[in-house]
């Protein structure tokens, strides 16, 4: 019954705020109450706060007693959703498949795959050296074991 109550208030503050989109969300058995939450143009503290707002202050303390935790998807963290990937376009990424792992450049995010590309050294194909190629790869989401966003300083 406290899950559904607060289901339905956290759905309710999402169709109020559509540029958020939840990420995770849990309830314990101490009724610790936890919101993972991202945004298509990033989490603002405010964000958060809002979330956070929309959640305690229509739940009774007297009826239940509950911790809350709001907080954003951390930079670190793996892509979960597509939305996730549309708003990291154009930044690195890596991406490790049941076979592969590739870091390249995020250039497009359809609702079935993604596209990146990067550079690498290979050897000519006639004489000595190397020359510099331009590979690109479509990466289907459920082929996706993990993404993460490369943060480059």
């Amino acid at each position: 019954m406290f899950k559904n109550k607060v289901t339905e208030l956290l759905d309710t503050a999402l169709i109020e705020r559509p540029d958020l989109f939840l990420i995770d969300f849990t309830i314990n058995s101490e009724n610790h109450i936890k919101v993972i939450i991202d945004g298509d143009h990033g989490v603002l503290v405010e964000d958060c706060m809002f979330i956070s707002r929309a959640i305690e202050h229509n739940l009774d303390r007297e009826e239940e007693d509950f911790s809350l935790e709001v907080m954003s998807a951390g930079a670190a963290s793996p892509l979960t959703h597509k939305r996730q990937y549309k708003k990291n376009l154009e930044r690195t990424l890596k991406v490790r498949t049941a076979s592969e792992e590739i870091e390249g450049k995020l250039t497009k995010a359809t609702e079935d795959n993604i596209t990146l590309e990067w550079k690498v050294r290979e050897p000519k194909p006639v004489g000595k050296g190397k020359i510099t190629v331009n590979k690109e790869a479509n990466v289907p989401y459920e082929n996706i074991v993990e993404a993460k966003v490369m943060i480059k300083f």
